[in-house]
């Protein structure tokens, strides 16, 4: 059970920063499949299914949101303060992250070469979202004044953001950012936390997309990772490598915009940072399969 609610533990600091998102980690830890069919099960399998996934996901969902109230209630005045140390770490887990997931798949990927294209593909739709996006370099959007049309974007934004964290890589927060909405969101369940329920309705059309965005999109990932491995193993790492981009350009979608992070704002220390982390979470598995 300890090892469970750290799994999720991890997940969420994942999940509530902009860099790599729960999926890599679940998959770096070695219990990604476990966690997409416990979801799965949990929706459309049998009685007996039913159960084994609800105590495999309660656990799971206790580190979570031990994990994530942890992140949220520090979060803020760190990402804001520090944007380039933070994209630093976040490069240096993505870079150390991606030999990891190609060495996991080694026998799969290298029997089936001809999808190597669905990296470009994973590549230009990560680029594609951060360059297209409207909203980066502006002010970040406002729940003051909530409308239908606010709580609309809010609810679509949470069914892709989840998408992105169940699947491993681009971070679902990654895509917040692009929308302009991450520091919105995070500090909206930061003020809810405190009592302050001043932002409960914008939070919670975010929180019915997030529900909406798992149901549907597990099946879909279990699906493909059963029938499609290879092509989407090779579509992640095409997203992962992406996702770099959207982290360089992250900066300019803060309330107060700054400029993309360049070869002189870059951290090594904090890269290096980064890459002991994943290092270290490899380690953990290692610990666990023995």
């Amino acid at each position: 059970m300890i090892m469970q609610m750290l799994n999720g533990f991890c997940m969420a600091l994942a999940d509530s920063v902009p860099g790599v998102s729960g999926g890599t980690i679940a998959f770096l830890l070695g219990f990604y499949d476990r966690f997409i069919t416990a979801i799965d099960d949990l929706i459309t399998g049998n009685m007996d299914k039913k159960k084994a996934a609800f105590g495999f996901l309660i656990k799971l969902g206790i580190g979570w949101v031990l994990g994530f109230i942890s992140a949220v209630l520090v979060l803020t005045r760190v990402f804001e303060s520090h944007i380039y140390a933070i994209s630093s770490l976040f490069i240096g887990f993505i870079i150390f992250a991606i030999p990891i997931v190609i060495r996991e798949e080694k026998e799969n990927l290298g029997q089936n070469k001809r999808y190597l294209f669905f990296v470009l593909i994973g590549m230009a739709i990560v680029s594609a979202i951060t360059y297209f996006n409207p909203v980066s370099g502006g002010e970040g959007m406002s729940f003051d004044n909530f409308s239908f049309g606010l709580g609309a974007y809010l609810f679509l934004a949470g069914a892709v953001a989840i998408s992105a964290m169940v699947l491993p890589g681009i971070s679902g927060s990654t895509l917040l950012l692009i929308m302009g909405i991450y520091l919105p969101i995070i500090n909206g369940i930061k003020e809810i936390l405190h009592f302050d329920f001043t932002s409960f309705w914008p939070i919670f059309c975010f929180g019915c997309g997030v529900l909406v965005g798992v149901f549907s999109v597990v099946k879909l990932i279990r699906k493909a990772l059963e029938h499609f491995r290879a092509q989407t193993i090779y579509l992640i790492v095409g997203m992962m490598i992406g996702s770099i981009y959207a982290v360089i350009m992250g900066p300019t979608t803060l309330d107060v915009p700054q400029a993309p992070m360049t070869i002189r704002e870059f951290q090594i220390l904090f890269f290096a940072i980064g890459g002991a982390v994943i290092w270290g979470m490899q380690k953990l598995k290692a610990i666990k399969e023995k």
